[in-house]
C-alpha cells in the first residue's frame, strides 16, 4: 500500500480509472462540497441512497455503492461525517478509522479519498487529515502472528491510496505529512511488534538485539550486561534483576541527527519484559499482560525508528533498563534496602514498585553521561493512573510549566493526548522511610504522583524532565489485548516541533 497526494484539479475528468471514489457527507440536507459535486457526477446517487434510508450520513457510518460513475465506471464509498458544526479532528479520525476498515480486504489498484480537503473540515489544517487517513489504514493493516502454527494471510489493501487535496500549495506540504505519518507508523509497528512479543521470547538479551537492528548511518547501538551495570553502581537496577536467570542489560541508542556537540534529548523506556510482582507477586488473573510492563521500552525504541526514517535534524538518546521481576530464593524482599547509583538509599516495601527502582539508575546515567537538554521518562509505572485516567490519556508529571505546554501541545496535535497530573511537594513527603533516604512506594492514595515525585529525586541536574506514565494507553486488555504504541506518536511531534521551532 502506497500513498500519494494529488489536487482536486489534477484528478478531474480521470475519475473513471479510479476504483473507488471515498467521499465524506454530513448530517445536513443539501449536500455540499465534494459531496454535492459528485452527486451530480453519479446521477444523484447520493442524495437517493440518503432519501431512500440506505445510507444515513452519521458519524462513521458507511456505504459502499456499486457502479456509481459513468458507465458503471467506478464504486463510491459514502461515509458519515456527522453534524457540520460538531466535527472535530477526533470526529474525522473515526470517520478514517471507518474508510479504513472498508478498504480493509479490497485489492484494488488505486483509490481516491476526497474527504480530506479544507472546506470540509473545521480542525486545524488540511495536513492534519492526511495524517490520519495515513495512520489509520497502516493501524488497520497490522496484524501480529508470528507465533502462530498456522498463520492467516494478510488481508489485502489497494496497491494505490490517493489522497485528493484542495490545491498545489498544500499538496507538497501533503507529501510531507504522508512521509511523517508512515515514519509514525513505522515506529508504532515496530514498538508494537516489541509488545507483543511473549516473555518467553523478549528478554533483555532478546530486547537488546532487536535495538541492534536501528543501527545505521545515524544510529549506534551499545547493550551493557551485569559487569558493566555493576561497574556502574546500578545498586537499585540490579536489586529488581537479581530474582531471575535472565541477565539484565542497559541498552543506550543514539541517534545523531542535529548538530555535533548540541545536547541531546534523552528518553528513558522502563524495560521490564516481565513482571510477577516479584516476592510482592500479583494476582494470576491478567498476569499474562505483564509482558507489556516492558512498554515504555518499545516506545523510545519505536520513536527512534520513526525519526530516524523522517531524518529528523536533533540529537536523541534512548536509554533503557531492562530485565525481568522474578520471585526466587534471590530476590529482593519487603524490607530490604538497596543504594541507587545516584548514592541515595531506598527502602523497598512493595517489590511490585520495581519500574520506578530500575529508571532511577538509569536516569542517573541518563545525566552524568549525557548531560541532556530535555529528559523525558516513559513507563507503564502504576495502576493508580489507569484509575485516574483510563485508556484515553497518558499522565504526564513535571514542575517544568514550559515543557508540560509543549507536550500538551504534541499531544493534542498527534491525537496522542496527556493530562499534567500533580507533583505537590505533599506527595514527595509520602516517601519518608524510618531506615533509608527514601522509600520506594507512598502509600496507598495518589501512587501516581507519589511515583513521579520518587523519580525527580533522581533528576536534579535536569530541570527539563518530565516523566510520562502510560500504564492505561500503551496496551489494551482483554479480548482486544494487544500494543496499541503509544505514546511513539506523542514523542516524535514532540520531536518534530522541537526540530522545527527550537526549544522557545
Amino acid at each position: 500500500m502506497e500513498f500519494k497526494a494529488v489536487t482536486n484539479s489534477s484528478v478531474s475528468g480521470q475519475l473513471p480509472a479510479a476504483d473507488m471514489l471515498v467521499v465524506g457527507v454530513f448530517e445536513e440536507d443539501t449536500l455540499t462540497g465534494v459531496a454535492q459535486e459528485y452527486d451530480v457526477e453519479s446521477s444523484g446517487v447520493i442524495s437517493a441512497r440518503i432519501a431512500s434510508g440506505d445510507f444515513k450520513p452519521k458519524l462513521g457510518n458507511t456505504l459502499v455503492e456499486f457502479n456509481a460513475g459513468p458507465s458503471g465506471a467506478y464504486r463510491l464509498l459514502l461515509v458519515g461525517l456527522g453534524k457540520k458544526d460538531k466535527f472535530d479532528r477526533h470526529n474525522f479520525r473515526t470517520a478514517a478509522q471507518a474508510v479504513a476498515g472498508e478498504l480493509k480486504g479490497r485489492a484494488f489498484a488505486n483509490v481516491l479519498v476526497f474527504i480530506t480537503q479544507e472546506e470540509q473540515i473545521k480542525f486545524e489544517t488540511e495536513l492534519d487529515s492526511v495524517r490520519e487517513v495515513v495512520q489509520a489504514l497502516r493501524e488497520k493493516e497490522y496484524f501480529f502472528d508470528a507465533y502462530k502454527s498456522k498463520p492467516e494471510a494478510p488481508a489485502p489493501f489497494p496497491t494505490l491510496i490517493t489522497i485528493v487535496v484542495s490545491d498545489s500549495i498544500h499538496q507538497n506540504y501533503a507529501q510531507d505529512a504522508i512521509n511523517t505519518a508512515e515514519a509514525i507508523s513505522l515506529g508504532m509497528t515496530f514498538t508494537k511488534d516489541l509488545g507483543n512479543t511473549p516473555g518467553n521470547i523478549c528478554t533483555p538479551t532478546w530486547l537488546g538485539e532487536q535495538a541492534k537492528t536501528l543501527i545505521s548511518d545515524k544510529v549506534s547501538v551499545l547493550v551493557h550486561g551485569q559487569a558493566e551495570i555493576e561497574a556502574m553502581k546500578m545498586g537499585s537496577f540490579l536489586a529488581v534483576a537479581q530474582g531471575s536467570i535472565q541477565e539484565p542489560k542497559l541498552i543506550i541508542v543514539e541517534y545523531n541527527g542535529g548538530a555535533v556537540g548540541a545536547a541531546p534529548i534523552v528518553l528513558v523506556g522502563k524495560g521490564i519484559t516481565f513482571d510477577t510482582g516479584g516476592i510482592s507477586l500479583k494476582p494470576s488473573a491478567t498476569m499474562d499482560e505483564m509482558k507489556y510492563d516492558m512498554m515504555g521500552a518499545a516506545s523510545v525504541l519505536g520513536t527512534i525508528k520513526a525519526i530516524a526514517v523522517n531524518n529528523m535534524p536533533l540529537n536523541v538518546i534512548a536509554i533503557v533498563p531492562t530485565c525481568e521481576n522474578m520471585p526466587s530464593h534471590n530476590a529482593i524482599k519487603p524490607g530490604d534496602i538497596v543504594t541507587s547509583m545516584s548514592g541515595q538509599t531506598i527502602e523497598i516495601l512493595n517489590t511490585d514498585a520495581e519500574g520506578r527502582l530500575i529508571l532511577c539508575d538509569a536516569l542517573t546515567y541518563a545525566q552524568q553521561t549525557f548531560k541532556p537538554a530535555i529528559l523525558i521518562d516513559v513507563a507503564t509505572l502504576t495502576g493508580a493512573i489507569v484509575s485516574a485516567l483510563g485508556e484515553v490519556h497518558s499522565g504526564l508529571f513535571t514542575t517544568d510549566d514550559a515543557l508540560a505546554t509543549r507536550l500538551i501541545d504534541a499531544g493534542y496535535g498527534s491525537m496522542d493526548t496527556v493530562w499534567r497530573m500533580p507533583m505537590d511537594k505533599e506527595y514527595d513527603e509520602m516517601l519518608k522511610s524510618n531506615f533509608a533516604d527514601m522509600a520506594n512506594i507512598g502509600g496507598r492514595t495518589g501512587g501516581a504522583s507519589s511515583a513521579a515525585a520518587f523519580l525527580a529525586r533522581f533528576t536534579a541536574d535536569t530541570p527539563a524532565w518530565a516523566h510520562l506514565d502510560v500504564a492505561g494507553t500503551a496496551s489494551r486488555g482483554g479480548s482486544a489485548k494487544g500494543a496499541t504504541g503509544r505514546p511513539v506518536p506523542l514523542l516524535v511531534q514532540f520531536l518534530n516541533n522541537l526540530a522545527i521551532w527550537g526549544s522557545k
